[in-house]
């Protein structure tokens, strides 16, 4: 087995999230949030490149030769498959490999609440997973698209750049294009889209105005339309769908929002108390009229308010769902705390413990060798 090869396999058995390799610094892996050295040799330059090269097909070492950095996936049979950037920095060339589910996770087993397939059952509209870089919503929505795939007898387009989680036809038939590789662009891509017969558009990624505009065509001409964006919470991805557009445009792409948005799930991943892993927090945002009705109005700064008083139709703001892992155990306050807007303001209204617990400070992975 080659070297980078064997140091994937570690980062799998491990159950670390990425594999980090650096010149001049030893292999590194992400294990439940925090960077930790493999005990290696440091990574020297021609060592460093060639680890890196060598899993680069010759039309991808063209790409990367051109643009200096390059998304790809790999795949190490019998071990996993990775979502990979390879570029070049100032020390050299650098790659970062991040660990996908080997196999697709159901809904159950991420620990989504019924509201979640409720918003997967309608059959037109936009459903957006959000929340910061490797917070797991390529899992979630994975978890989201096989639900569809085990339930429905429908047509899946996802358009990735570049395709992470493989899917393959249960009930329904999925395509999955993949930017540079099968279309020009995730624009092009969707257009396309329109006319190939889908029920359900996944898009990877709304990176521009032109991509975040046909989504919303799509969901109100018939589709379902999933899609991810990396913003925090509920109100400020509203606010983001409306802002990438010129202001003449904004009063009326408020109003097909407030038409076309389904539900918006925003999460977060926060390290257990126990040290075992992570666990996701989830903030979730029903549209329902009332909802619709502010976001028309641009009165998107009431949101949480009806958030907060909307339980019943299955919503829960961040902080709510932070205190409820910290009621049962499953995270510190203090690790809660760092992951809302006003930290010092949450921890007040935490019940104070009869005496420090072990886990409170967090717990230290050990070295892996």
């Amino acid at each position: 087995m080659a070297l980078l090869d064997r140091y994937l396999k570690f980062a799998v058995q491990s159950g670390a999230s990425d594999l980090h390799l650096s010149l001049g610094r030893e292999p590194t892996v992400r294990l439940h949030g925090a960077l930790q050295k493999i005990k290696a040799p440091i990574l020297k330059k021609e060592e460093n490149e060639k680890l890196l090269l060598e899993v680069l097909t010759p039309d991808q070492q063209a790409v990367l030769k051109a643009r200096n950095s390059i998304d790809f996936c790999y795949d190490l049979p019998g071990v996993g498959r990775f979502r990979a950037n390879v570029f070049r920095q100032r020390l050299g060339l650098a790659g970062t490999f991040r660990t996908l589910p080997q196999k697709v996770p159901t809904l159950a087993e991420l620990g989504m609440p019924p509201i979640i397939e409720k918003l997967l059952s309608f059959r037109q509209g936009l459903v957006l997973v959000t929340g910061p870089a490797g917070c797991g919503k390529t899992t979630a929505l994975g978890a989201m698209i096989n639900h569809i795939n085990e339930t429905r007898a429908e047509h899946i387009i996802t358009v990735e750049d570049p395709i992470e989680i493989v899917h393959s036809n249960k009930r329904c038939v999925v395509t999955q294009r993949e930017v540079r590789s099968h279309t020009q662009s995730f624009a092009a891509a969707l257009r396309a889209a329109l006319r190939e017969d889908p029920d359900v558009i996944l898009i990877g990624d709304l990176r521009d105005l032109e991509t975040v505009s046909i989504a919303i065509t799509g969901a109100e001409t018939g589709h379902l339309v999933l899609a991810s964006l990396s913003t925090p919470g509920a109100a400020r991805t509203v606010n983001r769908l409306v802002d990438v557009f010129p202001p003449e445009q904004v009063s009326q792409i408020r109003a097909m929002v407030s038409e076309s948005l389904r539900g918006i799930v925003s999460q977060q991943l926060v390290p257990r108390a126990d040290g075992k892993g992570r666990v996701a927090a989830l903030e979730i945002l029903v549209c329902t009229p009332a909802i619709g009705n502010i976001i028309r109005e641009n009165r998107v700064f009431q949101i949480p308010s009806l958030m907060q008083i909307g339980s019943k139709q299955g919503m829960r703001l961040m902080d709510s769902s932070l205190r409820d892992l910290v009621d049962k155990g499953l995270i510190t306050a203090d690790e809660a705390a760092q992951r809302t807007e006003n930290p010092a303001e949450f921890l007040k209204t935490m019940p104070k413990p009869d005496k420090p617990k072990d886990a409170a400070s967090g717990v230290k992975e050990p070295e892996h060798g």
